[in-house]
């Protein structure tokens, strides 16, 4: 994404920063889950990580457009980012449902992880025709 832009300002930074910072609680929460057999509460915590990583791109995203343009080729690939809203809203209804079934949570975990496994060619789409 950030290759898409021609302009880039701090707020991005700090944003991109804040993407990682979670992402990089991506394997710990993983592990706890992995050890405590996908219990009630580290299901709940990795729905918890996975929604701020969500929540951290979508940031990240509504900076580089607001700073680029409206009319930027990121702006244009990315106008109806349905991805990026549905994941939230996904991992929003995994963390409420992990408090009854975490088997259930994970595998609405597991839907958003395919989604984003699709390729999305939006980008070089629109960078393309540039």
């Amino acid at each position: 994404m950030l290759y898409a832009v021609q302009k880039i300002n701090g707020s991005a930074l700090w944003a991109n920063l804040n993407l990682l910072f979670w992402l990089s609680l991506v394997p710990f929460v993983t592990d706890w889950m992995g050890e405590n057999h996908f219990s009630k509460w580290p299901v709940v915590l990795y729905g918890v990580i996975l929604i701020m990583n969500g929540i951290s791109y979508n940031i990240l995203v509504s900076l580089l457009v607001k700073y680029d343009g409206s009319d930027s080729a990121l702006a244009k690939a990315l106008r109806k980012d349905r991805k990026g809203k549905l994941s939230v809203m996904l991992y929003a209804t995994g963390i409420v449902l992990a408090f009854f079934n975490s088997w259930i949570a994970f595998c609405l975990y597991i839907v958003v992880a395919v989604i984003w496994f699709i390729p999305d060619r939006r980008i070089e789409k629109t960078i393309g025709k540039q």
